[in-house]
């Protein structure tokens, strides 16, 4: 994936469940280390002690257990904590961070699929100076799939899987709604394919806009 340049990018991994995100995140981390940068790899909600006990209230319990602008205003708490002990800091000394899930998945979920306005979330990501990815992967799998890959590995950390179909299948339509309004930002990977191909996908993608 040479040549890269020597500045940091924020990269962010998108989806819904089962999608393959982390194994892509690792892959290009694996990929980008090789070619010397210094890579953080982090997640949403998480990625700093205080988004880290948030996430705890996020993805436990029961699924109706927050509503939409209840979940948003903790997503936004997390990502405020995540942006300020994580996120900034590494993109300053000029590391690539790779993020699974960012403000893309609050639109998704809380917006698309639980009826927040939208006008909220774009109020608290200007609240929280929240910056826009240098690039977003979304990876695209139909939902019960994806749903039926994913079942078992987060035990106790099931509470957006629990929702019902109708909820993932906004999810996805949202996801591919955000890819085609900001094509210069995001790019569509059919998680689908082996988890090789869409690496490489990722790596062609990643180096032709390097």
């Amino acid at each position: 994936m040479s040549p890269t340049p020597k500045s940091g990018r924020f990269i962010t991994l998108e989806g819904g469940e089962g999608v393959g995100k982390s194994t892509l995140a690792r892959g290009l981390a694996d990929a980008l280390s090789g070619d010397g940068c210094d890579v953080v790899v982090t997640r949403e909600p998480g990625g700093a002690p205080g988004a880290v006990a948030i996430r705890a209230l996020l993805v436990q319990g029961d699924a109706g257990r927050w509503d939409a602008m209840e979940e948003a205003l903790l997503f936004a708490a997390a990502r405020r904590n995540h942006l300020t002990h994580t996120i900034r800091p590494a993109l300053a000394r000029g590391a690539w961070v790779i993020c699974d899930r960012y403000y893309d998945s609050t639109r998704a979920y809380q917006v698309a699929a639980g009826g927040l306005d939208p006008v909220a979330l774009d109020a608290l990501n200007a609240l929280i100076e929240a910056p826009r990815p240098d690039l977003t992967f979304v990876l695209d799998f139909a939902p019960e799939a994806g749903l039926e890959r994913s079942q078992g590995r987060n035990l106790g950390e099931d509470r957006f899987e629990r929702k019902a179909a109708d909820f993932h299948a906004r999810v996805r339509a949202e996801f591919l709604a955000i890819a085609a309004r900001e094509p210069q930002r995001c790019v569509v990977l059919d998680a689908g394919q082996s988890a090789a191909d869409v690496l490489k996908q990722a790596r062609t993608e990643l180096e032709a806009r390097s």
